[in-house]
């Protein structure tokens, strides 16, 4: 025969808590009213704990209720369990605490220099104990990272939720053709064809960023990428290099608005196919945020 589970022998925490409150008190009916409960419940709970544990435990009369000898003794066991379950308690209590007190982003470049400083000062009036450290990379890296612990909440571009994570989309993008004004494809009329653009060498974001994936994926039926002209690291990098007259690129149109509006950069008419991507919040599948990861969370997808 399978023995009993302990949890099916031993009284709950909150009969635990009763009894003592009658002992305390002499009186059912006040240790009801101090429990919130009524004195019919009270009186129920009792009589369960005594037939779970075979003994009389609380003798009524008129009077007020006394604890029999064997309540006594179980009064005695159930303050140690109330007073380690209220060590327990505050332990949990220190935990949250230290998970409330800091706050691990990763995220992908563009989000992380053109959205995430909003959304991070938004969070400061909302939780400002909060220390938030930003770990930046491409949407690889950011994926890593969540998959292994070194951040409570990501944020990656492109096509898809990288393997292993959940995630939420909190916008969307549009990737925009850009090149100095020097450059042939600034006096075109005609939009630039998706032949055109995969055979001509660009100066691109490295592989592993949310850019390169949509671009690869959108060329991919029309021969792929030419071999880049220069393969940088981040946004700033590629941004300058395109200005400076080193070619043509593919960039974020949230990362390029203060260029096409000074004319440093100008953007080319695309006829297909679309280059829009998804921006999505991610977290390790089955972990969804808690605590401020999930105040910024919810910060990103608006009121």
């Amino acid at each position: 025969m399978t023995e009993r589970r302990l949890s099916d022998r031993v009284p709950d925490l909150a009969a635990l808590e009763l009894l003592l409150a009658v002992a305390r008190l002499g009186s059912l009916g006040r240790a009801a009213r101090e429990t919130g409960i009524t004195q019919p419940a009270a009186s129920g709970r009792i009589r369960s704990m005594e037939r779970m544990l075979g003994v009389g435990l609380v003798e009524r009369s008129p009077r007020g209720s006394t604890l029999t000898d064997a309540g006594v003794l179980v009064t005695d066991w159930a303050r140690r369990i109330v007073e380690a379950a209220e060590a327990f308690d505050a332990g949990a209590e220190a935990l949250r605490g230290r998970r409330d007190s800091r706050l691990r982003v990763a995220a992908s470049m563009t989000i992380a220099e053109y959205l995430l400083p909003g959304w991070l000062v938004a969070l400061r009036a909302r939780r400002p104990g909060t220390a938030v450290s930003l770990i930046a990379g491409n949407s690889a890296a950011v994926a890593e990272r969540l998959r292994a612990g070194e951040a409570d909440l990501g944020f990656v571009e492109g096509l898809t939720v990288p393997a292993g994570l959940s995630g939420a989309v909190v916008g969307s993008d549009r990737l925009v053709v850009v090149t100095a004004p020097g450059h042939p494809w600034a006096r075109r009329r005609a939009p630039l064809g998706a032949e055109e653009l995969a055979a001509t060498p660009l100066i691109l974001r490295e592989r592993g960023s949310g850019t390169r994936q949509v671009l690869d994926a959108a060329l991919a039926a029309h021969g792929g990428l030419a071999e880049p002209l220069l393969e940088l690291a981040s946004t700033t990098a590629v941004k300058a290099a395109v200005v400076g007259g080193a070619g043509p690129s593919v960039l974020s149109e949230l990362a390029i608005g203060e260029e096409l509006s000074s004319g440093r950069l100008v953007g080319i008419p695309f006829a297909d196919p679309d280059l829009r991507r998804s921006l999505r919040a991610v977290w390790p599948t089955g972990h969804r945020p808690t605590g401020p990861a999930r105040d910024l969370l919810s910060l990103t997808q608006g009121p």
